[in-house]
């Protein structure tokens, strides 16, 4: 393996023992300024592009939807999508570091993102005005450890949005991961195929990653292997009306195949269809 110098920035802090790291607050000593930097090696943003084919920008268009409040900016990838399709899109993230690298990607791509700086817990202190589409997207709501932490940010996301509003919330396949093993092929959201990505740890309150890059990095993240139908009712308890669930951008899949599942959740059902219990 190549020698790689270890610098203050290169460096994350987990402890002496990183499997007892299980707090919701420590996500900002994970995306170190390092760790960033490599990130859309992760992501490759033309393969990712090609993998969700527009996914995103079709449900939020489909619904009417305008004003985007992207929760999970991370590197930039989706607020640069949404507004070179003509969303007015605003930039969120709790960590610093991303919003930076998000900005300066977004430049390259002769776009300004509106960027803010928030802890989901108190977003909308952080916000102003109300908004057609919330999206949660990169496996983010999983930083999440204490159930009333989730429970306080879907009320959050709840109260951003308009009378009418969608969020758009994923996450991995946990279920798959805890009940036959991980296996994935990363042919959607991180698709950089030079990069290694897997779990380092799994048990019903973690799930820690592991991710080597070819030059010798290497970081970690813990993440809480949150359970599909969990997820589920917890955004229904928080007021949405319908939550429909798709495995890697499909209506129909197999509770085992995907990697991702994406829930589409509104706060207004359609007329005669308010039960929200669709897949």
């Amino acid at each position: 393996m190549t020698h790689v110098p270890v610098t203050e920035s290169a460096v994350q802090n987990f402890g002496h023992n990183p499997l007892s790291v299980r707090d919701t607050d420590h996500y900002e000593q994970e995306y170190i300024e390092a760790f960033v930097e490599k990130w859309d090696e992760l992501i490759d943003w033309d393969a990712r592009a090609q993998s969700e084919g527009g996914f995103f920008i079709q449900v939020l268009a489909a619904a009417g939807k305008r004003r985007v409040l992207d929760v999970s900016t991370g590197t930039g990838f989706h607020s640069v999508q949404l507004l070179r399709a003509g969303f007015d899109v605003t930039s969120v993230d709790g960590s610093a570091n991303m919003l930076i690298k998000a900005f300066e990607n977004a430049k390259r791509h002769n776009l300004i993102l509106n960027t803010i700086q928030a802890d989901w817990r108190w977003l909308n202190k952080a916000i102003q005005g109300k908004y057609d589409a919330i999206v949660c997207l990169g496996n983010s709501f999983t930083h999440l450890f204490d159930e009333m932490d989730r429970r306080r940010v879907l009320a959050e996301f709840y109260a951003a949005l308009r009378y009418d509003g969608m969020l758009i919330l994923d996450q991995r396949n946990y279920d798959a991961i805890l009940d036959v093993g991980y296996d994935s092929a990363h042919k959607y959201y991180y698709c950089g195929d030079r990069v290694v990505a897997e779990p380092e740890h799994i048990d019903s309150e973690l799930a820690r990653f592991r991710y080597a890059f070819p030059d010798g990095h290497e970081f970690h993240l813990n993440m809480f292997p949150l359970r599909k139908n969990y997820v589920r009712r917890l955004i229904s308890e928080a007021g949405f009306a319908r939550v429909r669930t798709y495995g890697d951008f499909q209506e129909q899949y197999g509770e085992h195949d995907p990697d991702f599942f994406i829930h589409v959740a509104t706060k207004n059902a359609p007329r005669g269809n308010g039960d929200g219990s669709d897949e």
